[in-house]
């Protein structure tokens, strides 16, 4: 009678109104036809019974929203179209492997998600980290690769999850626990598997290439990452700020400046350049940019008392083993592996000039790299709506972005995705 019930309900669009909330276990959720899915994932800033749910399309919210498509259900997932119609998804059959594996002397903690109709052939795809400090082995974009026919590990970081060590941003450390997470997937999937690579985010733009350079990687997927070191990122996020707010050259010359004196004490690791900052500090006292100007870290250091940073500085602002110089480009040279990057049009935290110009001087000297950009985009491939403060309010992942990441990871990318652009068709 239950379900009979059920499926009256889901035939006039009533069903989301009445029936009772429940949870869905986490995972991935496919129509009985078409190729769209849904990741249904816990987080912990929302409380039982509300989940998170995340669509192929980059559509993403909360099961308890008013007006929400999707809701969970004793019955399994239900999913309201456009037409207003509802319909009961079918959790997708995946096979879910617990492992650990050793890194440097440290126990880490990994999850191999597997389709239970994959092919002996199917890609395997390594998730490396960005600077989140949270469990990783049941992600959404973990169980989003898995639902489109990619066998996918994911680990926790060192000092994160359920993984040992201490947690760390050391690109080099990093990038031998990506190494070693791709060794042991590859021994857990053997026979299962035909290409095998990483997918990287953010921070991981840095370490998933490294990583391939010292485990042989079929290929690389990077999304919204940089072809920069952490003291041009923190350079040029100052100066898309100061751009944004309408300051002249003059302005664009004393943050180049101020770049410089951070990145005299970042490098030395605290223990030169501090007189030269508070000349500096004290010069620009009364510059109108100086008291909101933020950077990565700049803008912060500038506002920290010459007393305080010396006392407090580097605990503050290099307590975790970064490689401040870090030379991402020279990585990519030694990098023989297909290379993915895509970029975000209007990425805040990572923009996008000078990695854009490094990608299209790989392209030229023939490295397989193929480069994808979102117009309207911020860090993580975020459209967004702009505030009136002027701070910006990410509203979904931008459709076609994660479609891209599955298609070029198969190997079969190919036309349009969302409002993406490819650049550099002719590796120029």
């Amino acid at each position: 009678m239950r379900r009979i019930l059920t499926a009256a309900l889901l035939s006039t669009g009533l069903f989301h109104a009445t029936a009772a909330m429940a949870d869905c276990p986490t995972g991935a959720y496919r129509p009985s036809s078409g190729n769209d899915a849904v990741v249904v994932y816990s987080i912990d800033s929302l409380p039982p019974p509300a989940q998170r749910y995340l669509f192929l399309d980059g559509r993403r919210g909360s099961t308890v929203e008013d007006d929400g498509p999707v809701r969970c259900t004793a019955d399994g997932l239900s999913v309201r179209g456009a037409d207003g119609r509802a319909t009961l998804w079918p959790r997708m059959a995946l096979r879910e492997t617990a492992t650990t594996f050793g890194s440097l002397g440290s126990r880490l903690a990994g999850n191999l998600i597997e389709p239970e109709d994959g092919a002996a052939d199917m890609p395997l795809v390594v998730m490396v980290h960005g600077s989140e400090r949270y469990s990783s082995t049941h992600s959404s974009y973990a169980y989003m690769m898995a639902a489109q026919g990619i066998r996918t590990f994911a680990y926790d970081k060192r000092g994160t999850g359920e993984s040992e060590g201490e947690y760390t941003q050391n690109f080099e450390l990093l990038a031998e626990d990506a190494a070693a997470a791709l060794d042991h997937a590859r021994t857990m999937a053997a026979g299962r598997f035909g290409r095998a690579g990483y997918f990287g985010g953010s921070q991981g733009g840095w370490v998933a290439p490294l990583a391939a350079t010292h485990s042989d990687a079929d290929f690389v997927a990077i999304g919204f990452g940089l072809v920069v070191s952490p003291i041009d990122e923190d350079r040029e996020q100052m100066i898309s700020e100061t751009r944004a707010a309408g300051y002249d050259a003059r302005t664009m010359a004393q943050i180049d400046r101020l770049s410089q004196a951070t990145a005299r004490l970042l490098d030395s690791h605290f223990s030169d350049g501090f007189e030269a900052l508070e000349a500096l500090r004290r010069e620009l006292a009364d510059a109108p940019w100086a008291a909101t100007i933020e950077g990565e870290h700049s803008g912060a250091m500038l506002r920290t008392s010459d007393a305080d940073l010396r006392r407090l500085g580097r605990a503050r602002f290099d307590n975790l083993e970064l490689i401040w110089d870090y030379d991402a480009q020279a990585v990519l040279e030694r990098l023989d592996a297909p290379l993915l990057w895509v970029l975000a049009e209007q990425d805040r935290e990572a923009p996008i000039e000078k990695t854009r110009a490094a990608l299209q001087a790989l392209a030229v000297a023939g490295k397989p790299v193929d480069v994808y950009l979102f117009p309207d985009t911020d860090h993580g491939m975020f459209e967004f709506r702009t505030l009136p403060d002027g701070e910006r309010q990410g509203t979904r992942i931008t459709d076609g972005y994660l479609r891209l990441l599955g298609d070029w990871i198969k190997g079969d990318a190919s036309g349009r995705y969302g409002r993406g652009t490819r650049l550099f068709d002719d590796g120029r």
